[in-house]
């Protein structure tokens, strides 16, 4: 149980330190923020980790990456969005490609594009100036999706998620 516990912080570690330094790093700015794929490692982990853990990588990841790159204003709903992302993926599985999980993938969008539109005119006072972060929004989910379907399909045939929990549900 506490080998079990110690795995689980550690990847939970592994996983939010990359999800920063792919988020932070491997970006394009746009005109309120900014694009990347920091957001399939956020799906991969929810795949592999119970949500909390999930849940902290995706909301520690992204908190991390706004706060250190000049974008704190976003911090406190990259927070919100990416922990509530986190909860429509499933690790019940033995693979991380699954018709659920892809089907997350489009609930994924929806929650940050709308949850990123309704931050940003939360912050503007606009509603209708926030339009113009949607597409953005989108963009970002589809490139984080491609990326998770490729390392999830390579994930699953090497059989990682099974050697990862030896068997059983981490």
């Amino acid at each position: 149980m506490k080998n079990q516990r110690i795995r689980l912080m550690c990847f939970t570690g592994i996983f939010t330190a990359l999800v920063f330094v792919v988020t932070a790093y491997l970006h394009i700015p746009t005109y309120n923020g900014y694009v990347h794929v920091g957001d399939g490692l956020i799906y991969i982990a929810s795949c592999l980790l119970p949500w909390p853990y999930a849940m902290f990588v995706g909301a520690g990841g992204a908190f991390l990456a706004d706060c250190l790159t000049g974008y704190a204003i976003w911090a406190p709903g990259s927070v919100i969005i990416k922990g509530i992302t986190v909860l429509v993926f499933s690790n019940q599985d033995r693979k991380i490609v699954t018709k659920r999980n892809l089907w997350a993938l489009l609930l994924a969008a929806v929650i940050c594009a709308g949850g990123y539109y309704l931050y940003e005119s939360l912050i503007t006072g606009s509603f209708i100036a926030s339009l113009e972060g949607i597409p953005s929004s989108i963009t970002q989910s589809v490139a984080s999706s491609v990326i998770f379907v490729i390392l999830g399909l390579a994930i699953d045939k090497i059989g990682f998620k099974q050697k990862l929990v030896g068997g059983k549900q981490l």
